[in-house]
Parts: C-alpha cells; structure tokens; sequence
C-alpha cells in the first residue's frame, strides 16, 4: 500500500506573533495545500514525528524516543486540550517491530503532547476534528541536549517506514518542527534553580506561571521581529540547504550533521528538523519520492523558519 509524507513548521506565535497580512495569508494558503494533499491521498492511518518543548517530558525521565499507545493533548497555546484517536493495537504493533529490530524505543500509555504535535493539525482541519486518521505519535527529544544524533534518526524512520509498507493500510507519515528558529528555551547547564527545577520536573504548572513564560515568549517575537535579542536571527540559507536535501532523497548527508553544530548555526530549535529525516527517511523506504508541494517563509516575529513539504511516493 501507498504512504506519503507532509513536514511542517509550527510556531506557538503563529496566530498572537508578529508578521505582516500578506505572510500570514501565505501561511495559510500553503497549509491549505496541504489540507488537499491529505485529503486526495485519504489515509487510514497516520504516524506523526514531535518535538516537545519542556511540556511535556523533562530532564527528570528524557527519553531519545518515546512511542505512544495512548496521548492526550495539554492545549497550550490556544490548542485543544484532549485526546488524540491512538489506535492502540497498531501502535503496540509498530512498538514491538521496533524492539525486534534494534531501536531501544520507550512507550507512554499516558503520553501528553503540546502544540508540536497537535497545531499543524489544527491548521488544516479545524479544532473540532483535526485528525483525518488514526494517529500514532512518537516524540523525538530535539530540546533537551544531549539529542539524538542524525544518523540513528534516519535509521528509525526507516524502521517505521518499512513497517508501514508491510500494514495493508495507507499510511501517512508527519513530521511537525524546525527549520531554524531561536526560542528563548534556557540551558540546564545555566539556568538558576527555580528554571533548573522546572526543566527538570516542571509538569502541572500554575495558570500564573503559564501566563509568564507565554508573555516571555511574545516578547521575545516582538524584539525578534525588530531583529533585536534574546533570538539569534533566522538562517534562510541554512533552510534552504535543508529544504534542497529532504527535496532531493539525498538523506544519508544528514548523517553529518551535529546536533550542537545545528543549534550554534541555526538555534536552539533547529534540531526540530529531526522529525522531518525521521518522516522522509519513512518515505524513501517505500522508495523513490517526489516533492508535491514546498514553501518557505522566514517569519522573524514567530521566531520561525516557516517551511512545508508533502511527497509521494515516484510510482504513484
């Protein structure tokens, strides 16, 4: 059976940030091409690469990888809180091929998930009903450094890939995250104690304390857009580099990349790109893809290099 793939950018500044009428209607025409893309390629069910910013896992128990058989959504950032339609038999089925095949994959039967995993969704279909399959997600740590390194990414989207080809199903492959961006996301190493103890253990907050670090966060888009810090600046050419790579099937060059290398070129958030080689490194093991759609945006005040890709399979 036939798989596709769509990668897209989320941005929790994507509706309150700053960004002129003609970006903002860019965006939204480019996730409505990928709303049609969905829809004519109508899967049975989907399995979604996310990233997490600190909402969800912590440095207290941080998994490279962690697979869930159920999820719920928190709803920051004017999402819907919720669960997602997991269904839980594949899920476990995919889990157990992974073990079988070498991927020390850790599994939440109660996973929680923020926006960067549910807001691209949210884009294409609405809040009332954003899923158009069954989901399996599966959270890459691409906040918390030490993060997993290109190659063994690239290596476990093949291993999802492979599975998926083998379910009898149409199975659509996502990967929500990057290209380069800078959040304002504080480092372990300095970070005083009261933001270190969050880091580590910081589930369940306050409504006070969600309410500071979401005016933080604007803040920081409103400097970004008038290019001043604390956000080191976009780095259009890095995503072009990036785009060009996942365009042309050549993912094995991502072997090369360094996670600390990403982050000092590209930002903090950079490494969010991991869930795009897992997600197309899925689709080249059905073989040979083809870009169907592509756009880019440099967005300075959502702190986002706002990109989207869809591809299909060549013979398709």
């Amino acid at each position: 059976m036939p798989i596709a793939t769509i990668c897209a950018s989320h941005s929790p500044l994507m509706h309150e940030g700053e960004a002129d009428q003609e970006t903002k209607d860019d965006v939204r025409e480019a996730f409505a091409s990928l709303t049609s893309f969905v829809a004519d390629f109508s899967p049975d069910l989907i399995v979604m690469f996310w990233p997490d910013h600190f909402n969800s896992f912590f440095y207290d128990l941080m998994p490279p990888y962690c697979l869930g058989i159920s999820a719920r959504s928190i709803g920051d950032w004017d999402t819907r809180a919720g669960e997602l339609p997991v269904p839980s038999e594949d899920a476990s089925d995919l889990l157990s091929q992974l073990l079988c095949n070498g991927v020390d994959m850790a599994s939440s039967r109660r996973m929680s998930v923020d926006h960067g995993a549910v807001q691209i969704w949210e884009e294409m279909f609405g809040q009332d009903n954003p899923y158009p399959a069954p989901i399996i997600p599966i959270f890459i740590n691409c906040s918390a450094p030490p993060v997993p390194e290109y190659q063994r990414v690239r290596q476990l989207g093949q291993l999802v890939g492979k599975w998926a080809c083998r379910t009898g199903k149409r199975v659509l492959i996502a990967g929500s995250g990057g290209l380069s961006h800078d959040p304002p996301t504080p480092e372990i190493s300095t970070a005083p104690d009261e933001v270190r103890e969050r880091l580590i253990s910081g589930r369940n907050p306050t409504h006070e304390a969600m309410a500071a670090r979401k005016a933080f966060v604007l803040e920081a888009g409103a400097a970004a857009a008038k290019g001043l810090p604390p956000c080191m600046p976009l780095n259009p050419a890095w995503d072009a580099q990036v785009l060009e790579i996942m365009s042309s099937g050549k993912l094995s060059e991502f072997d090369a990349f360094r996670p600390r290398q990403v982050r000092e070129i590209a930002g903090r958030g950079a490494n969010e790109i991991l869930t795009w080689v897992a997600a197309l490194s899925a689709q080249a093991a059905a073989g040979d893809y083809e870009s169907a759609f592509q756009f880019y945006r440099a967005v300075d005040g959502w702190i986002a290099g706002m990109g989207m890709i869809a591809c299909r399979s060549s013979q398709s």
